[in-house]
């Protein structure tokens, strides 16, 4: 049985040697990370540091490949953001508790698995950073329309063409690719991007230690 990836898109030539292959994936990655807008990114960052400092909560979800970044996510900003600094983040991955996405999907609709979790734990003016290839997917619209509702600022990474989630997010960060991979590995950046941007922005004192 053959199952078709919605969006899903590959170079169309054949290489014969993965070194040629590698060379232009990479150079595509690279074309794609520099047209990102600078201006949303400044703002991004800006809105993270300021709901840490406030003691916000900040979200994280999506599907597939973006569960794992979201949760990637928790890991980085938990673990190394406060290493050295004062910070002290608050981050929780929507996409982490396979238990509670199992009921809400089984009782209630997978389109919900976000928003309902959002129901229960998010408050106002919390923030929520959601990540999606195509911005399309139903339960990332559902969680945008959720948190628009409840004055909850969003953070939408996206790849294609942005769909619903680049046009309602609070701010929207688009990378311009139809390859998947392409479009993870960028939103994978830039968490990285601005997680080591803060740290090293409230790094308590010099150390000698590589912070890279």
């Amino acid at each position: 049985m053959e199952y078709k990836i919605r969006n899903m898109k590959f170079p169309k030539k054949k290489f014969k040697k993965i070194n040629l292959f590698y060379h232009e994936y990479t150079d595509f990655l690279n074309k794609t990370l520099k047209n990102i807008d600078l201006k949303k990114l400044k703002l991004a960052s800006d809105l993270i540091e300021k709901k840490i400092l406030k003691n916000k909560t900040i979200f994280v979800c999506g599907n597939g490949g973006s569960a794992a970044i979201s949760n990637h996510f928790v890991c980085d900003y938990i673990k190394l953001l406060r290493l050295h600094t004062n910070l002290k983040p608050k981050v929780i991955s929507l996409s982490t508790n396979v238990e509670v996405i199992t009921a809400i999907s089984n009782d209630f609709s997978y389109d919900k698995i976000f928003s309902s979790q959002l129901e229960y734990l998010a408050k106002k003016n919390d923030l929520l950073i959601l990540i999606s290839s195509s911005g399309n997917s139903k339960n990332i619209v559902n969680a945008i329309d959720y948190c628009k509702k409840n004055k909850i600022q969003t953070i939408g990474l996206s790849g294609f063409k942005g769909g619903y989630l680049d046009k309602h997010s609070t701010i929207g960060i688009n990378f311009k690719s139809e390859n998947y991979g392409i479009s993870e590995d960028s939103h994978h950046i830039l968490m990285h991007v601005i997680m080591q941007y803060l740290r090293l922005k409230f790094l308590k004192k010099k150390i000698n230690q590589t912070i890279f």
